[in-house]
């Protein structure tokens, strides 16, 4: 289970940490929730169990990253999930359908909620998808720079913004747009807890104070 971190600001500073402490790290005085300037807000984990999600791209380290943890250098593996939260995921092996081993990943949401027509059809667009010859390895090779597990996950998202009418993205689109912003917040959120874990606490100036000394220095 991830833990939570905690945001609370005094003496002019903000203060991460995983519970609140009896005394401000910065000053030293007694805390209290007459004292805090504003309530402390839970910062939740960036990362999310897929097998509890429906309909998303879902980005999650390698299997053969034995920690399974994302450290900004390992290989990545990606798949979809249906309405179930089951995931599907192209493999050398062809498209497996997990219902278990995705409960630590980067989640991007495809369907809203009011999109009523493709959440009913979703299952059946994905499992033909899965089921055509192309993710066959009997029929095509998987390969690890043209035709791998993000290519599945492209290619199904552009049939199904096809149907819908809408534009395709491209694989760099995809990326930069949706996936990289999230993986910059989980490397983030990890340096974060390294730091609290070590020193118990992570304190910084306030940005409303940094942003007043900034326009007083222009």
């Amino acid at each position: 289970m991830e833990q939570s971190v905690i945001r609370f600001s005094h003496c002019q500073k903000q203060i991460f940490c995983f519970s609140l402490p009896q005394q401000c790290p910065g000053c030293g005085a007694e805390l209290s929730g007459s004292r805090l300037q504003e309530a402390p807000v839970s910062l939740p984990p960036p990362l999310c169990n897929a097998h509890k999600t429906s309909c998303c791209l879902l980005v999650a380290p390698a299997e053969d990253n034995h920690h399974r943890v994302f450290d900004g250098t390992s290989e990545l593996h990606t798949g979809i999930s249906n309405t179930k939260g089951v995931v599907y995921n192209y493999t050398r092996c062809g498209v497996r359908r997990d219902q278990s081993g995705w409960e630590r990943c980067i989640s991007v949401p495809l369907v809203r909620p009011d999109m009523f027509n493709l959440l009913a059809q979703w299952d059946q667009y994905l499992d033909r998808f899965s089921d055509a010859p192309m993710w066959d390895p009997a029929w095509h090779r998987f390969d690890e720079e043209s035709h791998n597990c993000f290519s599945f996950c492209v290619q199904f998202l552009n049939g199904v913004l096809a149907t819908e009418g809408r534009s395709r993205l491209s694989r760099d689109q995809l990326t930069q747009t949706f996936i990289l912003p999230r993986l910059k917040r989980v490397c983030k959120y990890n340096t974060l807890c390294q730091h609290i874990r070590q020193k118990q606490h992570y304190m910084v100036d306030r940005q409303e104070d940094r942003q007043d000394e900034d326009r007083q220095e222009a």
